[in-house]
């Protein structure tokens, strides 16, 4: 028997941010709980910033029936000339039983102890208030806090609680709070609770009290009306996913409103704005033909026929925000980028400061320059890499640090420094994700490697090394980083060789930790067949660059039409040469041939062998076309010949073949 169900919890102002970190585990942790209690189904989530709530159209009224089967001792055991044992007697108290009742099944091929329990299903009603509070208990935003005097905690203290079956209120208590029959409409409504009649009335007497319970709804409400006040007022807004989701979070009937800001702000770099807006006020910047304007959208949370107040107060608010920005910047263009005060600023125990961390970088660069001889003079990188923590003692950068680096650019530029200086120290951490830009000049490009290297090898020399899913520093996405880089300005940079180049100024580094870490982040970043990377880097390569170029001509040919016959030609080459040293001088005399298939593999496979190739896919295609000669070879030869100098010959010419594909590959490790 199925009934309706419905759980309110009535909280105070929840944080968005938490709050929506957890989203992704809410459902599910619910389900588990569910699960557990044999009372799985269907049901939708919703939240407020004052209310969690499920609904269950069809929810179990009990748990069903289940049968609980018990197997004890063999009778072998259990009983000893016809007497039970205590392996008898401690099955029949396990069971809760007597003797007598215990049974026998067959287990295992022997005779053994058995008794069934039936199970009645417990009344769902006197399971919700375990289930509610071991769901609200399973919920993780981080910090939460104690009120009253309880001991437990949570983020939000808990106002109110309805939870409703069937149209009968359920006797539950959480935090000390009973659940009635009532809810809590939008406090500009009424702050009064409202007494409700069953669960129908619950949704009506919230939608009539300006409450919008379902999220998906007041999303697609903001969203139609930024789209209202772009058409009317020609213009766009910039809508930050992030950002929406916080508002919708936040608000229990939302309005988008436009407001404008004084022009003279405009000054400001756009980034400014847009971070001031965002983060202290959650506006939304607006623009113009591709130009910010000096408009925002804010989302109102009010409930009223005219906004002009609300408009008016958030324009007051924004004002001094806006005012202290173009303070912070007169200010910081008068005092210009300087390094004077890094060497107080400590970058990490062990490492120095900020100013010895530049030191090392620019040595790192210096080593890169030479080494990529980029169409950049050597002043304008040291220029770049000296300032490009200099705006870390400006005043803007102090009030809004998620701009440093950017904001080192404008000031740059402001002092008289060139476009490709200023561009550099603006894209110095790029990319910083998955779908982050990268650096868009060479030199930017060493900038940021130089960055991400010293960053990289200095927490290592202080064993700062990421562990399972800790990496407080973002090393891996450092490395992510360095591969994309090496990709797109065609950078060889050999994990072994350069490193170790690059590590003599650290302190002492374990290598191989440091190659296995690399090697996990190119094993990570690669999303194809993991054998197909693995059968690249079992070769030995460790050249970032050309292990990208390998795997990618390998996963072509492995996804291409007749890759399988080929396969397990050359799977039966590796076999035949897994006792060769193929580092060793492999000479062929072609005067031991004693069959035509071994002269025609031996002059197609040398004509592969000395072409030039523009790609490793070109190259790799080529040597698997050596498939039908092969087989020619293996059909008319035999391999093992008892003339040792015949065999070692053959091994040695099928060796030859494989040693120049293992210049690419180890295709007998890829898994098709």
């Amino acid at each position: 028997m199925f009934k309706p169900l419905l759980i309110e919890i009535g909280v105070e102002e929840l944080p968005a941010v938490p709050l929506l970190k957890e989203l992704k585990n809410i459902e599910k942790k619910y389900s588990d709980i569910l699960q557990k209690y044999s009372l799985m189904g269907e049901f939708e989530f919703y939240y407020t910033p004052r209310r969690l709530v499920l609904w269950h159209r069809e929810f179990l009224a009990s748990q069903p029936d289940s049968v609980e089967e018990f197997f004890g001792a063999p009778l072998s055991v259990a009983y000893k000339d016809g007497e039970p044992t205590k392996a008898a007697e401690g099955f029949a108290r396990k069971c809760g039983v007597s003797l007598d009742e215990v049974s026998t099944a067959q287990k295992g091929g022997k005779e053994v102890l058995y008794y069934k329990k039936d199970i009645k299903g417990k009344d769902s009603s006197l399971l919700l208030e375990t289930i509610i509070n071991e769901w609200i208990d399973s919920l993780d935003f981080g910090k939460s806090m104690r009120w009253g005097e309880l001991q437990k905690s949570f983020i939000r203290p808990i106002r109110w609680l309805n939870v409703v079956m069937g149209g009968e209120l359920i006797d539950v208590e959480l935090f000390g709070v009973k659940s009635k029959m009532i809810t809590y409409v939008h406090r500009v409504s009424d702050f009064e609770p409202k007494e409700l009649i069953g669960m129908q009335d619950y949704f009506y007497t919230i939608r009539e009290g300006g409450v919008i319970l379902f999220q998906d709804e007041r999303r697609q409400k903001i969203l139609k009306e930024f789209k209202e006040i772009e058409d009317e007022n020609s213009l766009t807004i910039e809508i930050d996913e992030d950002l929406l989701n916080e508002v919708v979070a936040i608000t229990e009937n939302p309005t988008a409103l436009l407001g404008s800001f004084d022009d003279e702000f405009l000054r400001l770099p756009p980034e400014v704005i847009i971070t001031s807006m965002k983060e202290h006020q959650r506006y939304f910047p607006v623009f113009k033909d591709g130009k910010l304007i000096n408009k925002f959208v804010v989302v109102s949370n009010a409930l009223s026929d005219d906004f002009s107040k609300v408009i008016e107060g958030n324009e007051r608010v924004l004002r001094p925000r806006l005012a202290d920005g173009l303070f912070f910047w007169d200010n910081d263009i008068k005092n210009g980028l300087s390094t004077d005060g890094l060497e107080k600023v400590a970058f990490f125990k062990g490492l120095g400061s900020v100013k010895d961390k530049i030191e090392r970088e620019a040595k790192i660069a210096s080593v890169l320059y030479e080494k990529y001889k980029i169409d950049t003079k050597k002043e304008e990188l040291d220029k770049a890499i000296n300032l490009a923590k200099a705006d870390l003692m400006s005043e803007m950068v102090y009030e809004f640090t998620e701009l440093q680096g950017l904001m080192g650019g404008y000031y740059a530029l402001a002092q008289g420094e060139s476009k490709e200086v200023a561009t550099a120290i603006t894209e110095q951490y790029l990319p910083d994700g998955e779908d982050s830009a990268l650096p868009s000049t060479p030199m930017s490009a060493i900038v940021a490697m130089s960055i991400k290297l010293d960053t990289i090898l200095a927490l290592f020399s202080v064993n700062q090394i990421p562990t399972g899913s800790r990496d407080p520093f973002a090393l891996r996405r450092a490395v992510n980083g360095l591969i994309r880089i090496t990709q797109e300005y065609g950078f060889e940079f050999d994990i072994i060789k350069d490193l170790n180049t690059l590590a003599c100024g650290y302190e002492e580094i374990d290598m191989q930790k440091l190659e296995k870490f690399f090697l996990e982040r190119v094993k990570q970043y690669h999303k194809v067949n993991p054998s197909i990377v693995e059968a690249v880097l079992s070769t030995g390569e460790r050249e970032l660059l050309a292990i990208s170029k390998k795997i990618q001509a390998l996963d072509n040919i492995a996804n291409s039409e007749g890759f399988n016959e080929a396969f397990s030609t050359f799977k039966r080459v590796a076999n035949i040469t897994k006792d060769i040293d193929l580092l060793a001088d492999l000479s062929i005399d072609s005067k031991l041939f004693e069959d035509d298939a071994e002269s025609e593999l031996y002059e197609k496979y040398t004509h592969v062998a000395e072409k030039e190739y523009n790609c490793y896919e070109a190259e790799l295609d080529a040597l698997l076309g050596l498939k039908p000669e092969l087989d020619k070879f293996f059909e008319s030869v035999m391999v093992n010949a008892e003339d040792e100098e015949v065999k070692n010959n053959r091994k040695a010419l099928v060796a030859s073949v494989y040693k120049s594909i293992l210049n690419i590959a180890d295709i007998k490790e890829v898994s098709i």
